[in-house]
């Protein structure tokens, strides 16, 4: 049976139309997206038998890229660092904060993980070390499961709706996740400062009395130096 083609142009063999959509996608993500640091971080590219590779070509829109899968904007839904020799995460892991699925297993990792992943809010698929604990602990996951040479951590649980703390936040405050075991409280609209008390914005005529303030303390500052300075000559 055949299948619907693409023209190309007169004299010119059709291109089959998901060929021509992957390389139009290809060419949109490599000429108008740079690939994000933590992509290239370890070299090599993800392997065909990755957990990531396997979620990237569920869907055809994503495309494998180093290290990553992205989508069509250029935003990372999974990281495969596997096999890096990596000892820490590094100060460009946070750009892997909107992805899916990370697999991190076969790292000699040293850092406590707990804190890494604030904003992870989106993972549900986390590939680890047997020897690294999962961020957050088991009760912030569905499933935690051992294997010989990897642990997985799956479905990341909502802390705000496992808490069973009505009263986490303040008043004007509401709960919110922040990444596997992470939980911040936000303001509602019209109140800030602690706890959510200070109701309206915080007005420009409060910011230029403490910028006054703090100039005419500066200007004291120099002043007693200055008067110092004199008497010591």
């Amino acid at each position: 049976r055949a299948g619907k083609m693409s023209p190309r142009g007169p004299g010119s063999a059709p291109i089959p139309l998901p060929l021509a959509a992957a390389l139009l996608l290809a060419l949109r993500v490599g000429r108008a997206l740079a690939l994000p640091e933590i992509c290239i971080q370890c070299p090599g590219s993800v392997g065909n038998r990755s957990e990531v590779a396997r979620y990237c070509k569920q869907t055809p829109e994503l495309m494998l890229h180093a290290r990553c899968c992205l989508n069509q904007n250029g935003t990372i839904l999974g990281l495969d660092l596997q096999n890096c020799s990596l000892k820490h995460l590094g100060p460009n892991f946070p750009q892997a904060h909107t992805a899916i699925i990370i697999d991190l297993h076969a790292n000699p990792l040293k850092d406590d993980l707990a804190n890494t992943f604030h904003g992870f809010i989106q993972l549900q698929t986390l590939i680890l070390p047997e020897d690294v604990n999962c961020p957050g602990g088991i009760n912030a996951w569905n499933t935690v499961t051992f294997y010989p040479n990897n642990q997985t951590c799956e479905g990341q649980r909502n802390l705000c709706n496992s808490t069973g703390d009505t009263e986490i936040c303040p008043e004007n405050g509401s709960c919110v996740p922040d990444g596997p075991g992470l939980l911040q409280c936000v303001c509602a609209d019209g109140f800030h400062g602690y706890k959510c008390m200070r109701q309206g914005s915080f007005s420009l005529l409060t910011f230029f009395g403490i910028l006054g303030s703090t100039t005419l303390f500066i200007s004291i500052l120099l002043w007693g130096t200055q008067r110092r300075k004199a008497k010591a000559s």
